[in-house]
């Protein structure tokens, strides 16, 4: 293909849930559905757009670029690779002149997100959506958009003044940016505000603002990298956010989504279990989540620093002359340097009232150790920071004051706005944050230091709630909130012997410099790769609207099974075979009341009452349980604890597997259960005539899943030389005989039928689970092998119930859909079914 390849990156800074409806040339949809939490990162590729759900068609190759207003194919007919970095704002400062009322643009140098495109490489065109931090009028947006578009390359977007302030002062800023950092919204006098509609409105306002002018400017997208440049907080902190799946769900619409620390990945993870039911896995060292047929990635890795600003910075004629003065004006003096935003959670306040111990603790360090705290401007505005502003002026005049001379000019804590000269001559940097995921920008002395490549060997103390401290070993790790422990680190770093400073610098600096932004940037494209490696051999479905939008990732032959679709092989068939499994697809596994309802009777009456059909319910369930709900269907097959036992109406006596079974193992197997359920709350034993089940459902879901996989090893090892299988389905441990499955019993059951001389020409077999998947298999088999024990059946239909990979070929979305499409088949027979207005009450009438 001729063209462009484009990337996007979308770097967002807790400021939007960003929604779009996207399609590739290869088939592939992405809702582009993201969270940005003080600063989220995604990477996005891209060709074409669809806005309605349903199935996901390659674009044409000749529309593929008709609304790129930004770039075109290249004249050679390469396919040029090109990133587009979305952001809450745009590397951008502007300037209107005073005279000319003309406004003047220049780029930001220390904006992260402009220092991504080195990652990128030369050959990469980089292009920038986000805002301004100025206001535009409306009569001068068009003209400012094209002059950053010709000449920085930027894409601007233009919220309105009441907009921005709701989605960024008051629901990120004060509501969701407090909730990860783990303050919750007791009282709003503690700085935390409390969920309010109208700012969550705003706030997805925004990010559809931001969409639309992705949409206007570009091609959407197909593959799509998130960063959370934050803390992602526990479980017990998360669920009380009232739109937290909404979030969830949309950042599961990524396809790698990276976090700083384990922790934080370990925190959402959870989220996700607890929240959605999605467990996780780890296979070769990568960690992934299934999420309606794809595979979402999980990546750890902290997001680095541009080495090359920092060197070039301090390698300024102008800052060597400010170095030179300051270490004239520190002359004699131990220089401690702390660099932090103005806000709650950088712990600028205990960094001081732990400097005040060390000199009240040392008496001889004063007049010799000085704190400069540089002090970035707060990013928000509220109460909340200008109480922080009063805490830390008040608290560095007391000890100014108590430990201070004013004879000789000394000042135990000084604040200034001064950054990099600071760096050269610190011998320690005190990272002291309470709580937060950034990476520590701040110790550029302990990492950088120096002037004119000269490294400066530097202490580097930090929290250990600040998202790089896994990352420097080298460090001096404290508990922000134990002021004595942060002052006897304050005291080891400026006695250190130089020897071991020098060993804990160089490790430093070896992973700073080589784990850079340009290192993030390419382990992420790696990563991407190889989450979205069988994504292509998948055919995408765009479901649902608005929030509610998810991209399903299916085999390129599965589909949504429809009543059209399979009316007219009922119709044209005289033996057919009708396979259902029970919980979760006839019966809703969300159900108290596990009976099945009237509506299941009467469905199932209606469809055995057709001579040309054999019904049967193919359940893992006891026979007992099985044979008392479904008494009143006189004609209904039922094949009980997944095939030993097996009836073909009610009339009839049950037989069992051919297979020798000796059940002696199940003295082995329910003492070991036993003791897992007394340990595991929640937790119950289904003894089952042939088996035995460990259900965890109601237990904690982490604690339950962890149970199971102990049982699961405990069980193996210790029945390692019975004939059972031990197998791990949706919150169940099962132990049951070698042989035994429901892909056995549906063999059995065309065989029985075929010896009747009814072989059949029609099969539908709807079920949820693993052990449905052997009915399937078994199914497909039979239709294609055709061995001389089974027949060639004409028309099959297997089908999964769920979006999810399965080797059934149809699905439904849920029980209800089943019932449905079973109504729909009944009435092939004569009969008129009645669907009432609510989803769980079907009425059938003759």
């Amino acid at each position: 293909m001729e063209g462009v390849s484009t990337t996007f990156l979308i770097f967002l800074t807790l400021r939007f849930i960003y929604l779009c409806n996207m399609l590739s040339g290869s088939s592939r949809l992405d809702q582009l559905n993201l969270l940005s939490i003080d600063d989220l990162w995604a990477m996005n590729r891209f060709p074409k757009l669809m806005s309605l759900p349903g199935v996901i068609s390659p674009p044409s190759p000749s529309s593929e670029y008709e609304n790129d207003e930004v770039s075109s194919p290249t004249s050679s007919g390469a396919v040029q690779e090109r990133r587009i970095v979305v952001s809450n704002q745009l590397p951008i400062r502007a300037r209107r002149n005073s005279e000319t009322s003309k406004w003047s643009f220049e780029l930001d140098k220390d904006s992260l997100v402009l220092q991504l495109k080195d990652g990128f490489g030369p050959q990469v065109e980089v292009i920038y959506v986000g805002c301004l931090e100025v206001e535009i009028d409306v009569s001068e947006q068009d003209e400012v958009s094209q002059i950053l578009l010709e000449n920085f390359r930027c894409v601007p977007t233009f919220l309105s003044p009441e907009i921005h302030n709701k989605f960024y002062h008051g629901f990120c800023k004060h509501y969701l940016w407090p909730l990860f950092h783990y303050m919750l919204p007791i009282s709003p006098s503690q700085g935390a505000s409390r969920f309010d509609k109208s700012q969550w409105r705003a706030y997805v306002s925004a990010n559809k603002s931001f969409a639309d002018k992705i949409m206007e400017k570009t091609i959407p997208p197909s593959q799509t990298r998130f960063l959370l440049h934050s803390p992602f907080p526990s479980s017990e902190i998360y669920r009380t956010l009232p739109v937290r799946n909404e979030i969830l769900q949309a950042l599961l619409n990524c396809d790698l989504i990276g976090f700083h620390t384990f922790d934080y990945a370990r925190h959402f993870l959870s989220c996700c279990s607890r929240m959605l039911g999605l467990d996780y896995q780890s296979k070769r060292g990568y960690i992934g989540l299934e999420y309606y047929g794809r595979t979402v990635g999980i990546k750890i890795l902290p997001v680095g620093i541009h080495m090359g600003q920092l060197q070039s910075v301090l390698s300024l004629s102008e800052t060597a002359e400010k170095v030179k003065e300051l270490r004239e004006e520190y002359h004699g003096k131990i220089v401690v340097l702390g660099v932090d935003d103005m806000d709650l959670f950088k712990g600028i306040s205990l960094k001081f009232l732990a400097m005040g111990q060390l000199l009240e603790e040392h008496p001889h360090l004063r007049g010799k150790v000085v704190l400069v705290q540089i002090t970035n401007p707060a990013r928000s505005q509220g109460k909340d920071v200008q109480d922080v502003e009063n805490e830390t002026s008040s608290i560095a005049e007391e000890i100014n004051r108590k430990y201070g001379d004013e004879n000789n000019g000394y000042k135990p804590i000084v604040t200034t706005l001064e950054k990099f000269a600071f760096y050269a001559i610190a011998e320690c940097c005190v990272v002291n944050c309470v709580r937060d995921g950034e990476l520590c920008f701040g110790q550029g002395n302990g990492i950088v230091g120096g002037v004119n490549d000269k490294p400066k060997e530097s202490a580097l103390i930090v929290s250990e709630f600040i998202g790089c401290s896994p990352s420097l070993s080298g460090a001096i790790r404290v508990n922000p909130w134990n002021i004595e422990a942060v002052s006897d680190a304050l005291n080891w770093a400026i006695c250190m012997p130089e020897m071991e400073k020098r060993l804990r610098h160089e490790k430093h600096y070896k992973y700073i410099s080589s784990h850079d932004v340009a290192f993030w940037a390419k382990c992420f494209d790696q990563d991407l790769e190889r989450a979205c490696k069988d994504h292509y051999s998948k055919r995408c479905w765009g479901i649902g609207f608005g929030l509610g939008f998810r991209v399903v990732a299916l085999g390129p032959n599965f589909r949504k099974l429809s009543l059209e679709h399979i009316m007219t092989a009922y119709k044209n068939t005289t033996n057919r075979l009708i396979l259902l499994d029970y919980d979760g697809t006839i019966k809703s596994q969300a159900s108290v009341n596990k009976a099945p309802s009237d509506i299941i009777i009467s469905v199932l009456n209606h469809l055995c009452g057709d001579p040309k059909n054999v019904v049967f319910i193919a359940s893992g369930r006891g026979r007992e349980s099985l044979s008392e709900w479904f008494s009143p269907c006189e004609k209904l097959g039922i094949s009980a604890e997944h095939g030993y036992f097996t009836r073909w109406n009610s009339g009839s006596s049950w037989e069992t597997c051919s297979l020798a079974v000796d059940f002696d193992w199940k003295r082995i197997g329910l003492p070991v259960m036993e003791l897992y359920t007394e340990a595991t709350d929640g937790s119950f034993i289904e003894q089952k005539e042939s088996a035995l089940v460990w259900h965890h459902q109601d237990a904690d879901p982490c604690f339950g899943s962890s149970q199971a996989k102990e049982l699961l090893d405990h069980l193996e090892s210790v029945l390692a030389n019975e004939p059972v299988v031990v197998t791990r389905g949706q919150h169940i441990v099962e132990v049951k005989p070698q042989g035994v499955s429901k892909g056995r019993a549906v063999e059995s059951l065309i065989s029985a039928l075929q010896s009747k001389g009814k072989a059949p020409d029609f099969v539908l077999c709807i079920g949820d689970d693993r052990s449905d998947e052997d009915m399937f298999e078994s199914i497909y088999r039979s239709s294609s092998s055709n061995p001389a024990s089974l027949p060639a059946i004409a028309e099959v239909f297997a089908c999964t119930v769920g979006q999810k990979p399965s080797t059934a070929k149809y699905y439904l979305d849920d029980s209800t859909e089943v019932i449905k499409l079973l109504i729909g088949l009944a009435s092939a027979s004569a009969l008129e079914p009645k669907i009432n207005n609510a989803s769980d009450s079907f009425e059938v009438i003759s």
